[in-house]
């Protein structure tokens, strides 16, 4: 017999190899009569075109919004190699979404139009007034080096909905990532998904980085591909190597993963974390990187603190989670592996917190791209008013 959710909300996972056995095992635990919309996240291990085709199968109706991933956070916590979703009661959520498939000419004519398509959308079930009570959601293909230029069209669009996101990924490979719209993955893509609710929530971002004394500039760089090729006019991974106090040979994932680079912003630090050294003793970088930026050293302070100090003031505001949907940097997951411990005190914040979300190339905040932090959304059991 089917369980129709008593708060808004369903969660699922599957750790089913096939296709088809995990299209049913999300049905079976999703569905209901008021089901109207699934968000999931999936690893890029599956043969993602029999996965889309299975879950248009055995979810007929019902619209579905997803991206592959780095990483998955399930309802049990972090999760590898497995699919993780959660469904939205259309009588708890408005919740309407639009396929960008040309990421590389998307404008402000084109944000500004589709903003208006999502909020005439979610007005059809009026649940409650668009602004103060919207929240958008975007994932974009996490390789398309196009993330800035979508989010400062988007941003500008949305005005004061806030909005946070993802960028899919492909379990580390960096080859291949892909957004889920209407039956389909697509590559060079992104998904905009704007939710109308009664329900209270906050959009948040947080990281784990201290910012050192050591400043960088910017001085020889190829911003359309992210490459600085000087750091205060020398060769950029000599400069950063001799920083950090490691060789030129030791420089990897780990190494820039504890050692981020980050550009501030008025008080805060936006992370820029590195992806590779080249063999021109450039660097590639995750987010953009411009012309005469000054970049501050950063190190990493405690992660599960951090997290958990999020947490506890964002249920001092909103009271027991509903659900938190996190797209959590797997530059942080790869951190918290190094230590098995670390990673099962993690994943039981992350269950406490009812966390359904992925690990990311690059995470969204109120149309910044940025790395190394932990983005998302948390929503309340209450509604504005103090009522359901």
């Amino acid at each position: 017999m089917l369980q129709e959710p008593a708060e808004g909300v369903v969660t699922a996972m599957s750790q089913a190899l096939e296709a088809e056995t995990v299209a049913q095992d999300l049905a079976r635990q999703l569905i209901h009569p008021y089901l109207g919309f699934v968000l999931f996240f999936c690893s890029a291990e599956y043969d993602l075109e029999a996965l889309g085709q299975a879950l248009e199968q055995y979810f007929g109706g019902v619209r579905l919004v997803g991206c592959t991933s780095a990483g998955e956070i399930t309802p049990q916590g972090y999760g590898r190699n497995c699919v993780s979703a959660v469904g939205f009661d259309h009588r708890s959520f408005s919740i309407a979404s639009a396929l960008v498939d040309e990421m590389d000419r998307f404008g402000l004519i084109d944000a500004q139009q589709l903003v208006e398509r999502l909020v005439q959308d979610c007005r059809v079930n009026s649940l409650a007034p668009i602004k103060g009570h919207s929240f958008a959601l975007t994932l974009l293909d996490g390789l398309s080096s196009r993330e800035e230029v979508v989010l400062a069209a988007l941003g500008a669009a949305f005005g004061s909905i806030p909005h946070f996101g993802g960028s899919a990924a492909d379990d580390n490979h960096l080859k291949h990532t892909h957004v889920y719209y209407e039956g389909q993955f697509h590559a060079g893509a992104a998904v905009v998904v704007l939710f109308n609710t009664c329900l209270d929530f906050e959009v948040f971002s947080t990281h784990h980085m201290l910012p050192g004394s050591e400043k960088l500039v910017v001085t020889a760089v190829d911003s359309t591909s992210r490459r600085v090729y000087e750091l205060n006019a020398e060769p950029a991974a000599a400069v950063y190597a001799r920083l950090i106090g490691v060789s030129l040979e030791g420089l990897d994932y780990r190494v820039f993963a504890a050692h981020p680079l980050a550009v501030r912003i008025g008080e805060q630090h936006y992370v820029r974390s590195i992806q590779r050294v080249n063999a021109d003793l450039s660097l590639s970088f995750y987010c953009a990187v411009e012309n005469g930026i000054v970049l501050t050293a950063m190190r990493t302070g405690p992660l599960l603190p951090n997290l958990e100090s999020l947490f506890q003031r964002l249920q001092e505001k909103l009271g027991p989670p509903l659900l938190t949907i996190g797209c959590d940097c797997f530059l942080r997951r790869l951190e918290i592996e190094e230590d098995a411990e670390a990673v099962a005190r993690t994943s039981a914040v992350l269950r406490q917190q009812r966390v359904i979300g992925f690990n990311s190339y690059g995470e969204q905040f109120n149309g910044m791209h940025i790395n190394q932090t932990f983005t998302g959304v948390a929503i309340g059991r209450r509604g504005r008013n103090g009522g359901h």
